[in-house]
C-alpha cells in the first residue's frame, strides 16, 4: 500500500524533530527482567491535569512537584495532553480520552513549550515523564477522519463507527498498516520532542497484539521506555507491555472489604496470574485511578473509612507490582471527580501523604519490595482475615501483617526467622516480636524491616 501524503508529512516532521532534538534523547539505561530497571522499586502517580488546581494548567500543577517529590513520587503519569474533540463533546469539556489531534498539546493545558519545560523540570528533580496515549480510538473530529478517512472502521452507511459505546470517539482500523505507522510517528514524536520515559496506552486490550510487537520495539530502539498497558489479557506482555492492570487482583481486593470473601482469596489470584502471565509480568496495583474514582467510587466508596490504608500497604508492597497513587489521594478526596467539566481539588490537609510517604521511600530504598523480590506467605492467625507475607532480596527482608477485616484479630508469629528485634516502619522503632499472642486492630497493618 502507498503511504498517503499526510503521512509522510508527519514522518518529514518526526525526523526533522528528531535531528533538532537529538540531545533530548537518552541512552538506554540498564534493564532489569527486560524491564527499565528505575521503576523495579519505583511508584507511579497519577496526574489530572484539568482537576488538579483551579487553572488547570501544566504551570499551575509545577507548584506541587516539590510536594510530590517530597513524599516520595517517582513517575508521574500525565492524562491524555492532546486537544479534545468538539463534535459529540460530553459535558462542557469533554473527555480526555476524545482525542482531536496526536501530534498537538490541550491549549487548555498551555502549550508545548510548557511541556516540554515541565518534562525537563521533572527529570531535574530525578523523576520520570509518562504520558497517556489513546491508540484504540479518536475524538469526533480528529484530523484524521478528514485527513486520513481510510484509517477508521466504516459502518453500513460509510461512516466511521464509535468505539465500544462511546458516543464521542471513533475507531480506529487496525487493518490498515498505513494507520498503523501513523500511529507509531505520533508516539514517537512524543518521545523525541519532549523526552518522556514512557507510556501509559488507553484501552490497549482492544488493540491487535500485531501492532504492539510493531510499535514497541520501535519505540525502546529510541529509548529503554516504561510500557503500561490498560488491560489484563495474557498477549499484552507477551506483546512487549511491561506492566498491565491487576483488574482479577482489585476486584478481590474490593471483595474482601466489603466482607464478601475472606483474606485468603488473594491467593487465588496469585495462583491465577501465575499461570496467565509470562515470568516477570508486572502489574499495577491500586486503591484508585480515574476511572475507579469518578464512576466506581474508589477508594472513598469501595475501600471506605479504615479498611483503605492495608490495601494501600498491600499495594506498596505486593510482588510482581509498581504501585499506583490517584490524584488527591493523599489529601484524601473523598468524591468522585466529575470526568467531563471543571471540578478542581482543593489540597490543603494531606491526610495521607505521611503513610504514603513512609510506604514510598520504604519501596524506594528497600531491594526487599523491588518489583522481583521473593514473596512467602507467612500464616499467623486466622487466614480468613489476616494476610501475612515476606518481601526478600539481597540480604533485605520485609515482614507485612494486614488485617483485612472489621473485627480484632489475634496475631502469633511461629517463625523463628522473624522474632527478634526488627523495626516498626510505621512506629519508627525497634521493637521485640515473639511468638507471644498479641492483638491487632480492625483493618490494621504492621510493617516489620529486617
Amino acid at each position: 500500500m502507498k503511504k498517503s501524503i499526510g503521512l509522510l508529512v508527519l514522518q518529514f516532521a518526526f525526523l526533522y524533530s528528531f535531528s533538532q532534538n537529538a540531545q533530548l534523547v537518552i541512552s538506554k539505561s540498564d534493564s532489569t527482567d527486560g524491564h527499565p530497571a528505575w521503576v523495579m522499586q519505583g511508584n507511579i502517580y497519577e496526574v489530572n491535569v484539568r482537576q488538579y488546581t483551579a487553572e488547570g494548567t501544566l504551570n499551575a500543577f509545577a507548584k506541587h512537584l516539590a510536594r510530590l517529590k517530597s513524599m516520595g513520587v517517582q513517575t508521574l503519569w500525565f492524562m491524555p495532553l492532546n486537544p479534545i474533540s468538539k463534535v459529540d463533546r460530553k459535558g462542557t469539556l469533554g473527555s480526555y480520552y476524545a482525542v482531536a489531534d496526536y501530534t498537538a498539546l490541550n491549549p487548555e493545558f498551555g502549550t508545548m513549550s510548557d511541556w516540554i519545560a515541565l518534562v525537563k523540570q521533572i527529570h531535574n528533580l530525578g523523576m520520570k515523564v509518562i504520558i497517556d496515549w489513546v491508540p484504540n480510538h479518536t475524538g469526533g473530529d480528529n484530523r484524521w477522519l478528514t485527513e486520513h478517512p481510510d484509517f477508521f472502521v466504516k459502518d453500513g452507511s460509510g461512516k466511521a463507527t464509535v468505539a465500544k459505546d462511546w458516543a464521542d470517539t471513533r475507531q480506529l482500523d487496525y487493518q490498515n498498516p498505513v494507520m498503523e505507522d501513523s500511529m507509531i510517528a505520533s508516539m514517537k514524536f512524543w518521545l523525541v520532542n519532549s523526552n518522556i520515559d514512557g507510556f501509559r496506552c488507553d484501552v490497549a486490550w482492544n488493540v491487535p497484539g500485531s501492532f504492539w510487537q510493531k510499535c514497541i520495539p520501535q519505540l525502546k530502539s529510541i529509548k529503554n521506555i516504561f510500557m503500561l498497558a490498560e488491560g489484563d489479557s495474557s498477549y499484552l506482555p507477551k506483546s512487549g507491555f511491561d506492566a498491565v492492570y491487576p483488574w482479577h487482583m482489585f476486584h478481590m481486593m474490593e471483595k474482601i472489604a466489603k466482607g464478601a470473601r475472606p483474606a485468603f482469596g488473594l491467593d487465588s489470584i496469585q495462583k491465577q496470574n501465575a499461570l496467565m502471565y509470562p515470568p516477570n509480568t508486572l502489574q499495577m496495583y491500586f486503591t484508585s485511578n480515574h476511572d475507579e474514582n469518578s464512576w466506581n467510587k474508589a477508594d472513598y466508596g469501595s475501600f471506605p473509612g479504615r479498611s483503605h490504608a492495608p490495601f494501600a500497604v498491600f499495594t506498596q508492597t505486593m510482588v510482581s507490582g509498581v504501585p499506583l497513587i490517584y490524584s488527591g489521594q493523599e489529601e484524601p478526596v473523598l468524591r468522585p471527580l466529575a470526568f467531563f467539566d471543571k471540578d478542581p481539588i482543593v489540597f490543603g490537609k494531606f491526610g495521607r501523604a505521611k503513610f504514603y510517604k513512609t510506604l514510598l521511600n520504604l519501596r524506594k530504598n528497600n531491594p526487599a519490595l523491588a518489583a522481583n523480590a521473593s514473596f512467602r506467605k507467612v500464616k499467623v492467625g486466622n487466614e480468613k482475615a489476616l494476610y501475612a507475607y515476606v518481601r526478600q532480596k539481597e540480604g533485605n527482608k520485609i515482614f507485612v501483617i494486614l488485617n483485612l477485616s472489621d473485627k480484632e484479630q489475634t496475631v502469633t508469629v511461629n517463625d523463628k526467622s522473624l522474632t527478634g528485634n526488627p523495626f516498626n516502619v510505621f512506629m519508627g522503632k525497634n521493637e521485640p516480636l515473639s511468638s507471644k499472642l498479641w492483638k491487632i486492630e480492625p483493618w490494621g497493618y504492621v510493617i516489620y524491616k529486617y
